[in-house]
């Protein structure tokens, strides 16, 4: 099993969480760049601050990984207030295909139930790919929170359409963290994301 939660994470500036809003428009492209979201379709229930906490421990193994060399996207899974998973992208770290945050922070959590993963809610600072989406629903995770889709949106629409709640926090500071890693890193972005570099 993963940690307990870092206590240490910095506190959550103002800036750094913005109200938590779903979008309907998905379909696994690269969207650097994009300054602004389409056909938004409503807000969530919940406040941002409720995922506040969970989403600095993502954004702390984001940070890890960029620390290690790798791509800043990081991801926690939480069952029951705690954190009981964490990961982060360790494509470059460990050579592999398939160690995206999400992957990674599976990985990280050990076998599990189907019962243990519809009681968890996976945090992840980007929106998740087709092969992460694709775990998620595999596992009946019934709940995803992405820092920000802006940077790329995964396959958003695949979650939805199993009935997995997404909530979108239009985090700045996993825009920005991510994006200052692209603009130094095309190639390896696009490698990670199975696109050719343009």
């Amino acid at each position: 099993m993963a940690n307990a939660p870092n206590t240490g994470s910095s506190p959550v500036e103002e800036h750094s969480i913005v109200p938590t809003c779903k979008t309907s428009r998905a379909n696994s492209m690269p969207f650097y760049g994009q300054t602004s979201h389409e056909e938004t379709i409503g807000f969530s229930h919940v406040s941002p601050i409720v995922h506040a906490s969970f989403m600095q421990e993502a954004i702390a193994e984001a940070r890890t990984g960029l620390a290690e060399g790798g791509i800043p996207i990081g991801c926690v899974l939480v069952r029951n207030g705690q954190v009981i998973a964490r990961g982060h992208n360790r494509r470059i770290q460990h050579n592999s295909v398939i160690l995206h945050a999400e992957m990674d922070c599976l990985e990280s959590g050990g076998r599990q139930t189907a019962a243990f993963y519809k009681e968890c809610t996976i945090y992840t600072t980007l929106s998740p790919c087709s092969m992460c989406s694709g775990a998620i629903r595999l596992y009946g995770i019934p709940r995803v929170v992405i820092g920000e889709n802006r940077t790329f949106r995964g396959d958003e629409d695949l979650l939805r359409t199993n009935k997995i709640q997404i909530d979108i926090l239009d985090s700045k500071e996993c825009q920005e963290l991510l994006g200052n890693y692209i603009k130094e890193n095309h190639s390896i972005w696009y490698e990670d994301i199975g696109r050719d570099e343009h």
